[in-house]
Order: C-alpha cells, then structure tokens, then sequence
C-alpha cells in the first residue's frame, strides 16, 4: 500500500510542477483550465472534470473541461444556475461527492442533465486564492463512489495551484495596464509642452497663456486636449486654435 501510494505521488508531483511551469507573464489561462481538467482525469478515479473561472465582473465563464460533453454541461450548469460548481464558488467550500437523482437533489435540472450524460455523482472544489474564490472546479463520475481522500486531497491541491497562477496572471496584466497607461500619459505630457511652445511662438504669449488658449480650443470643439496638441505639433492646426478667447468667440459670432 506504501508503495503504491509513493508510485502514486510521482505523477502528482509531475503535473503540479507541470502547471508551475505555465506561470509566466503570457500564459494562456484556457490551457491551464484545460490542464487542470485534464490532469484531474488522470491522476484521481473520476470521469470528468471541467473549470469555471469568474470574469473580473463576477462572471462565471467556462474556460477549460476534459471533453466537449463536459463543457456543454458546464453550459447548461450555468444557464440553470446550479450546479455543484456554482456552489463551490459561492460558497468558497468544497462540495462533497453527490449522488445525483433525476429530477431532485440539491439541482434536479442538474442532475438530470448529467445523467444523461452518463455521470452518476458529481463533486467540486473552488478555486481560491487567500481569501479571493476566482472559480470551480467540478469532477464528475460515471460511478457512484466518492472520491478517495486522497484523490480528494490531490484535486485540490491541483484547484490551489491553478488559482495562484490566474490570480497572479491576472496582476500581471493589472500592471501591464498601469505601466501603459503611465506610459500614454508621459507621452501625451510631452506632446503637450511641444503643442505649448509652437502656441506661444505664434501667438505671442507665455507658456501658460498658450497652454490656456490650446485647452481652451479643446474645450469650445469637444476634442481631446492630446489630440489638438498633437495636430499642433504637426502643423494641421489652424489659427483659431491660438487665438484669445476673445477673437475666438467674435468668429463665432453672427
């Protein structure tokens, strides 16, 4: 029994570190959904597995499954909205083997669904990170038998890794996006005082004057402060942009 427990923990150990290796700034979350699926097949007695991952909305969305049937009823899970997936996200809790009944149970429409599928019990981890649930994992099996603890144990550990590994994707590209934005902005900021310069040169006046009249023109328009000042540092700006206010409103008016 030992030594099959330890022939047992080498497969584990491969696919954890198999799933470590995917946690770089580009990984795709729908094979690491499909992995872990997959792997949950593979190294516990269930039939099936699929993964649900919420959207930064809350959303619950179906990214990875061992088979197409499975995806589909995820689908259906979803559209139904129960499931032993659902529950394993709100709650934040696993859900124990269910042995599923047509018609009754905790998701009679589940339930049937499944069954038609050929699946007689179903159980579910969440995906969680700290105190964050991002998502489910739901097993599913053609027998009635629960899972062992150790299978249980081994899904999730599986479900924890995954989790990390979204959630520190998900911070990844939450930092990509500041550092770009930061980076538009600079970039704006530059065009901006170059847009300052050819304003004042043309009209006259002093740096802030320019930069006065040049917001002033955005504004009276409805364009983007950036905009006008990048049509001015390439020379598709007319004069109106650099006349006083005052000038500005005796064009326009009749």
């Amino acid at each position: 029994m030992v030594q099959m427990e330890r022939e047992r923990e080498v497969p584990v150990a491969q696919a954890l570190v198999e799933m470590a290796s995917t946690f770089v700034s580009d990984f795709d979350v729908v094979e690491l959904s499909t992995s872990l699926a997959s792997s949950c097949v593979e190294l516990t007695g269930i039939s099936a597995a699929a993964v649900m991952v919420a959207t930064e909305e809350g959303e619950l969305r179906v990214l990875g499954s061992s088979s197409e049937e499975t995806r589909v009823l995820e689908l259906f899970e979803l559209q139904a909205e129960e499931g032993p997936g659902l529950d394993a996200f709100r709650s934040a809790e696993p859900v124990d083997p269910v042995v599923l009944h047509a018609g009754s149970g905790p998701w009679p429409r589940f339930s049937a669904a499944a069954l038609s599928q050929g699946y007689q019990s179903v159980s579910a981890f969440p995906l969680r990170f700290r105190e964050m649930t991002i998502g489910a994992l739901s097993l599913f099996s053609a027998g009635r038998a629960a899972l062992s603890e150790h299978d249980a144990v081994v899904a999730g550990a599986l479900a924890d890794c995954a989790a990390i590994g979204i959630v520190a994707h998900r911070s990844v590209d939450e930092q990509q996006r500041t550092i770009d934005q930061l980076s538009n902005a600079l970039r704006s900021r530059i065009v901006i005082e170059q847009a300052k310069g050819i304003i004042a040169e043309r009209a006259g006046v002093d740096l802030p004057e320019a930069f006065d009249r040049l917001r002033g023109y955005a504004r009276d328009h409805g364009l983007r402060l950036t905009d006008v000042a990048h049509a001015a540092v390439e020379g598709t700006l007319g004069p109106e942009a650099w006349a006083s206010p005052r000038a500005r409103r005796q064009r326009r008016e009749p």
